[in-house]
């Protein structure tokens, strides 16, 4: 079966970075766009960041544009997601997402797959 395995996620103070990774397998990885949500305590789970399945094009959510970024490596069936300059307002449950729809419209459109989330916590 399909499962998206989030890791990377931790402790950080504010200014700081952390990298999230996630895995994906059970799935042809180069077919799908991949993305990253997140989900702040009492919120609504939010987009971040979306990748397209050739890489070659992101998009970001106006919180996070210039201090994230996501990529991918196919032969490695990972999508990353760089997160530098981060913020207590980041602090939050990151969730991978796996999609064939257009990444562009990620943020909007059912999701096909999704991880279980990795907790990043910023403290000021």
């Amino acid at each position: 079966q399909v499962q998206l395995v989030e890791s990377g996620g931790g402790l950080a103070q504010a200014g700081g970075s952390l990298r999230l990774s996630c895995l994906a397998s059970g799935l042809t990885f180069n077919w799908y766009n991949m993305g990253w949500f997140r989900q702040a305590p009492g919120k609504e789970r939010a987009f971040v960041a979306a990748i397209t399945w050739t890489g070659l094009n992101t998009y970001y959510a106006d919180s996070v544009k210039g201090r994230f970024t996501i990529s991918r490596d196919n032969a490695k069936n990972t999508v990353y997601l760089q997160m530098n300059s981060l913020k207590p307002e980041d602090t939050a449950v990151y969730f991978c997402a796996a999609d064939t729809t257009s990444a562009q419209r990620m943020a909007v459109t059912p999701i096909d797959y999704w991880g279980q989330g990795t907790q990043v916590t910023v403290s000021s």
